[in-house]
């Protein structure tokens, strides 16, 4: 099978080129041992390029353990991929798991349009937001030293999310309009360098009493922005997710 590697702020995907259907979406384990970073080509997730009647193309995410939700980097990655494969040019409309999502390129930035966010709920001191993805969100202190695999996992498992469970996000203001954000993910059951779902719930939460806003956003692997408005009644519209979508490698394994 052919593959390529692609990363967005060292969020990290195998792609696959399944417009011929050839690929078994069914087959959890294959996902799995492919996303094995020991035994198989190594990924937080694998994505599927597929055709659609009334789209430029079809997203097919699974998580590196084979569960299925929306991924804001990878879903970034894959407008790279599309448009590396000639589907697309600089503009695109394509279908993913939470629908339908509007996407420009331009050489290695894309901007990605997230759905509509119903607004940020309180849970205790901190907050949720689902961004096509679940994501709690903790304002912290001392960020980097903060430890994230530990209490992330601990939230990830609460019986508040059971049973699907929560991907978890931990803050640090840097200034009037700049995050640092890191993220336990769900599905991975790590900390990863990066989160686009996560770092749009981020932003939301960051600014949420803001009527327009712009976020610039550090991560560990790299450097993202989100842009939102806000309505009257709470929600958001008009997110857009922006950052880097790069091609590391392409090579073919033996299944």
């Amino acid at each position: 099978m052919r593959f390529y590697k692609y990363q967005g702020t060292g969020n990290d995907f195998v792609m696959i080129d399944d417009r011929e259907n050839r690929f078994d979406d069914q087959n959890l384990a294959l996902v799995s041992q492919l996303c094995d970073r020991k035994f198989g080509i190594g990924a937080d997730g694998l994505i599927l390029i597929r055709n659609h009647t009334q789209f430029d193309f079809e997203m097919i995410y699974f998580n590196a353990d084979g569960s299925q939700s929306m991924c804001g980097n990878g879903a970034r990655c894959a407008v790279a991929f599309a448009a590396f494969l000639g589907i697309i040019g600089e503009k695109t409309n394509f279908l993913a798991i939470d629908g339908e999502h509007e996407a420009r390129i331009k050489e290695d930035l894309v901007e990605l349009k997230m759905g509509d966010v119903s607004g940020v709920d309180q849970v205790n001191s901190d907050c949720f937001v689902n961004t096509g993805s679940p994501h709690h969100i903790r304002f912290v202190e001392q960020i980097e030293k903060y430890p994230v695999v530990a209490e992330g996992r601990k939230i990830r498992y609460d019986q508040h999310y059971a049973p699907g469970g929560t991907n978890v996000n931990f803050i640090q203001a840097m200034d009037s309009d700049e995050i640092f954000v890191r993220t336990y993910e769900r599905g991975v059951e790590d900390e990863t360098l990066s989160c686009g779902t996560g770092v749009t719930a981020a932003a939301l939460a960051f600014a949420k009493d803001e009527e327009e806003a712009k976020v610039k956003i550090k991560t560990l692997g790299g450097n993202l922005s989100v842009r939102f408005r806000k309505k009257a009644n709470g929600s958001f519209q008009d997110i857009w997710l922006i950052g880097p979508a790069k091609q590391v490698f392409a090579g073919q394994i033996d299944l």
